[in-house]
């Protein structure tokens, strides 16, 4: 065996030492470019495969209340389609809270507040029921609105952008009509405010009350002992200042009638805007409460129909 393999090794050219490292390098490139492109071959493969599966039609959208990443750091506006102003871009939105949305508090409409009004229509005023119309229609004329309490002063009337005021006369349900004496009149006035200052007027008002428990006031013929008293009051507008002068009755020869005279007065405020209805009665008669209450939602209702 060893001379049978001695014979074949002498009859066989083992090549020089250089030839044998050329070889080798060359089949070692070989395998890594096989290697290289197996590795593609899988990648193209993988790519095609999520075409065919996942087709780019429409992006996934994100989850509600995350932030969706933009693709560059800033926006160029956007030119407006009616040809103005071009849109400004749009700002980030805080997480946890959907885009284009205004966190409201808890017990809050989402309805904004009426815009303040600079003038006041004829149709701002209420008109009465037609049980209390007597025949006389009302009458634009600069009055007093509020009686004087003890010399209260009023700061916020310097926040009046307008007002109106008119003299109503009226009778009570049950009375005649046309051409029987009055049960009653009101000085009834609207006044705008500037914008978060109508609240001040009932809160000065409501300070002068408690301040003027008792004053002297004209009374026919002679001065009389008034009293102030503030009641508790709701459900006219946005809030409302209800209070009572009481004093002796007295007869147009100013000799007392043994009655007391009672006068109601009720501001009411609807948003930036305060109507007042100050009733002052009819030769020795005194306000009732349900018609001045029924006035008063009258008043509320013409209001809000005019500020829409």
């Amino acid at each position: 065996m060893y001379r049978s393999l001695a014979a074949d090794a002498d009859a066989r050219d083992l090549g020089v030492p250089d030839v044998l490292r050329h070889q080798a390098d060359r089949r070692a490139r070989l395998r890594a470019a096989g290697s290289t492109l197996a590795v593609a071959l899988v990648v193209v493969g993988v790519a095609v495969g999520t075409q065919v599966v996942a087709p780019q039609s429409a992006p996934v959208p994100s989850p509600a209340g995350t932030l969706t990443p933009t693709a560059s750091p800033s926006v160029s506006p956007s030119p407006s389609v009616t040809g103005g102003s071009p849109s400004p871009p749009a700002s980030p939105t805080t997480p946890g809270r959907s885009s284009g949305t205004t966190a409201t508090p808890p017990g809050v409409t989402g309805t904004p507040p009426p815009r303040t009004p600079t003038s006041i229509p004829d149709r701002a005023f209420f008109k009465l029921a037609a049980a209390n119309q007597i025949g006389i229609a009302p009458e634009f004329r600069d009055l007093d609105v509020l009686p004087g309490l003890c010399g209260a002063d009023y700061p916020s009337e310097a926040a009046i952008v307008q007002g109106r005021t008119r003299k109503v006369v009226y009778k009570l349900p049950q009375n005649p009509g046309e051409g029987y004496v009055p049960d009653g009149t009101y000085t009834h006035s609207i006044t705008i405010y500037r914008a978060g200052r109508a609240d001040d007027l009932l809160d000065e008002l409501r300070r002068a009350v408690r301040d003027c428990p008792q004053q002297e006031r004209s009374g026919g013929n002679a001065q009389v002992l008034s009293r102030q008293r503030l009641f508790a009051d709701s459900g006219y507008g946005d809030e409302s200042v209800l209070f009572e002068m009481r004093s002796p009755g007295q007869d147009i020869n100013g000799d007392p009638t043994g009655v007391e005279d009672v006068r109601l007065v009720r501001a009411i405020r609807v948003g930036d805007v305060v109507t007042i209805l100050w009733e002052q009665g009819w030769e020795n008669t005194s306000s009732q409460r349900a018609q001045v209450d029924g006035d008063s939602r009258r008043a509320v209702a013409a209001i809000r129909a005019w500020l829409g």
